[in-house]
């Protein structure tokens, strides 16, 4: 038999497969529609609700590769960014697929190393136990040059921390497909990271201003992505997403006093963070912002405050989160 009716026999019975796998799906989805449409109001309809929700989610689930993509964008914010593993932790206990990732700063670190495979209770275990004399050289004397004169800070030790976790895993041997976004300090260009070694693009993409010397990288010098795209939604969409969940760590700037140049410094790139925000914010299709808007970039020492607030923030949304998701569902089922 010549190889072209093989293929062709070979396609045909896989279409076969997926039809009737759709055809299982699509009368019980439409059935619960109708139920909740056509039903007569109940004094229990908090729970019919959520019993046609649930059933709802299990064909979501069982569609695998024909449901919608979903992308999870994880914006930058220093300390406050380790909220990102409460919100994460939150997602999995959910059965949230997450198919994509998305990060700049402190939402690449975390996002790369739950893309890498790593157990949430791992990242969630590294993220109480982080400090500034594991990620840098920062000492009693550095701190002082820090402050005092243009001493600044390596992130050498934030790149083989990272390689401790994730070991040199390239982009393309990451569980779940990820992108990080850093800033070519030189000319202002937003740098997309999406192959090479992902401990070495993670470093780059937190490379806080001021704090930080900037990392070399094909003859330019890079910082924190933050600095240019604080919220990099565009790049879930370029990557196939359908359906983006962003999470903004924001802070309450008023509530931050400047005592020295560097935290001065550090009030200026959260005002531009959130100016840049503001502007891709239309562009995703839920927004979480954890509460830590009283947390500054530097305290890392409130770490398990801000995974604790990801926990509940995530927590008290994930209906919300789950229904938004489900009507991309239905619109994909309806379309087809």
């Amino acid at each position: 038999m010549p190889l072209g009716e093989v293929s062709n026999k070979k396609n045909s019975k896989k279409r076969k497969v997926e039809n009737r796998k759709r055809l299982r799906i699509l009368p019980l989805t439409v059935c619960y529609l109708l139920i909740a449409v056509f039903s007569p109001p109940l004094c229990f309809c908090t729970q019919r609700d959520n019993i046609i929700r649930e059933l709802l989610w299990k064909d979501f689930l069982a569609m695998n590769g024909r449901r919608p993509k979903i992308a999870v964008v994880l914006g930058g914010g220093g300390a406050r960014g380790l909220s990102h593993i409460g919100v994460l932790k939150v997602l999995e206990e959910n059965k949230i697929p997450i198919d994509i990732i998305v990060g700049t700063s402190a939402g690449a670190l975390v996002g790369g190393l739950y893309a890498s495979g790593m157990d949430i209770s791992e990242i969630e275990n590294i993220g109480k136990d982080i400090g500034w004399d594991k990620i840098s050289d920062l000492s009693t004397v550095k701190l002082i040059g820090l402050i005092a004169t243009e001493s600044l800070l390596s992130s050498q030790k934030l790149e083989k921390y990272l390689e401790k976790h994730i070991g040199k895993k390239r982009f393309d041997q990451l569980k779940i497909p990820f992108a990080c976004i850093a800033c070519d300090v030189k000319t202002g260009e937003r740098i997309i990271f999406k192959d090479g070694e992902a401990a070495f693009a993670m470093r780059a993409s937190a490379t806080i201003p001021a704090v930080f010397e900037p990392v070399e990288y094909r003859h330019r010098l890079l910082i924190d992505g933050g600095v240019v795209d604080n919220l990099p939604v565009d790049i879930a969409r370029v990557m196939k997403a359908d359906f983006v969940i962003a999470v903004w760590p924001k802070g309450d700037n008023s509530l931050f006093e400047m005592k020295n140049v560097l935290t001065t410094l550090n009030q200026v790139i959260n005002i531009q963070g959130e100016f840049l925000v503001s502007k891709t914010l239309d562009n995703a299709d839920f927004l979480l912002i954890p509460d830590v808007r009283d947390i500054t970039m530097i305290e890392l020492d409130r770490s398990q405050e801000c995974i604790e607030t990801g926990l509940v923030s995530t927590r008290s949304k994930i209906d919300d989160i789950k229904g938004k998701i489900l009507e991309r569902f239905i619109e994909r089922i309806v379309n087809e």
